[in-house]
């Protein structure tokens, strides 16, 4: 008889279910996907999943349940499985899409994705996941909730500016437009100054704060949407894996003479952080000769400006997690004194 190495419960996560797999591994290195059972994405279909996995489960074996990062609705079963000492992994989902891509699956469903992931969770080592620091959930939140609002307010002045350009505006609807954007305008500060007091409060993201807006362009909001949205780099291992977690990575399609695709970033990722570093991005380029100088080569071989503050952006966010780890302020004058020491070491070997 096999002996059972490891098992895994593959679980796809949607708003109003988990469809689960359970899998294992067993000494010969041969892989089983044994059985599936789809649940409720609430706190009665936690209890049913625990009582189905209980009587199928090797009690000698260590069990891991993997899931992928699905916006917030997992976030209510991985706290589950924590608080009830259970192994639980969550990985980002450009993982889980790259891997898919390696399998032999036709038809995407839920209950294929279940299986690749139950598959990933058999053949790699992961890590445990571990509950966001309270400071980092409440910064997604109130980043995100800014973000919301000042989308409403783009809405409302776009509306109050062809309520007055028609012939005969109506006084009434400006009125209420105007208070809406009055509204508005009062719950952003006030979100702000809620960022702003919450950061101050905590040491620890004061200090992180404080470093990453050392860099040209970031301010105290793009800080705390990026550390909010990473929940202070927690899944985060390196500069590439966060730009694809951004979906800033560039994706490229070549084969042979004949398929040559435009380059492009994937879009695959956190569009909260991608939209967080455009306006940084736009001002580094106009105040940091680092930055400025990605752009100009940029433009200069493809001759699109988007493409270049895209790579800005890309560069930018790298930035904010060298800063991050390094624990070293940013240095403005660092590529002036690059450059100057450059043509310092030309000059010797010119003078030789």
């Amino acid at each position: 008889m096999k002996k059972v190495l490891k098992q895994v419960v593959g679980i796809d996560v949607a708003q109003d279910e988990l469809v689960c797999t359970f899998g294992r591994v067993y000494d010969d290195f041969t892989l089983e996907l044994v059985t599936r059972k789809v649940f409720e994405n609430k706190l009665l279909g936690f209890v049913k999943l625990m009582g189905w996995i209980e009587p199928i489960v090797n009690k000698d074996v260590h069990l891991r349940f993997v899931m992928e990062a699905t916006g917030v609705y997992h976030q209510s079963f991985a706290y589950y499985l924590h608080d009830k000492g259970c192994s639980v992994s969550v990985i980002l989902p450009n993982k889980i899409s790259n891997y898919k891509r390696t399998l032999d699956i036709k038809t995407i469903t839920d209950k294929t994705m279940a299986d690749a992931i139950a598959q990933f969770g058999l053949e790699r080592n992961l890590d445990d996941w571990q509950p966001p620091k309270a400071i980092y959930r409440t910064l997604q939140q109130l980043t995100r909730e800014r973000g919301q609002l000042v989308n409403e307010k783009v809405v409302i002045k776009n509306q109050l500016h062809a309520e007055n350009a028609e012939a005969r505006p109506n006084k009434k609807s400006i009125e209420r437009c105007n208070k809406r954007l009055a509204l508005i305008e009062k719950q952003i500060k006030e979100i702000v100054a809620e960022l702003k007091e919450l950061i101050a409060n905590d040491t620890e993201v004061k200090k992180i704060v404080s470093l990453v807006c050392s860099i040209t362009g970031i301010g105290i909001l793009t800080a705390a949407t990026v550390l909010g949205e990473t929940n202070g780099f927690e899944l985060i291992r390196n500069k590439r894996q966060l730009t694809s977690y951004a979906g800033l990575d560039v994706k490229e399609k070549l084969s042979g003479t004949s398929v040559k695709g435009k380059p492009c970033i994937s879009k695959r990722g956190n569009k909260h952080l991608r939209k967080a570093m455009h306006l940084p991005a736009l001002s580094a380029i106009g105040h940091d000769e680092r930055f400025k100088a990605v752009f100009i080569r940029i433009v200069s071989k493809h001759g699109i400006k988007m493409k270049a503050v895209v790579a800005v952006q890309r560069k930018l966010l790298e930035m904010v997690y060298t800063i991050y780890k390094t624990g070293i302020v940013y240095d403005k004058e660092y590529f002036k004194k690059q450059n100057s020491k450059v043509e310092e070491e030309q000059l010797e070997k010119t003078e030789l």
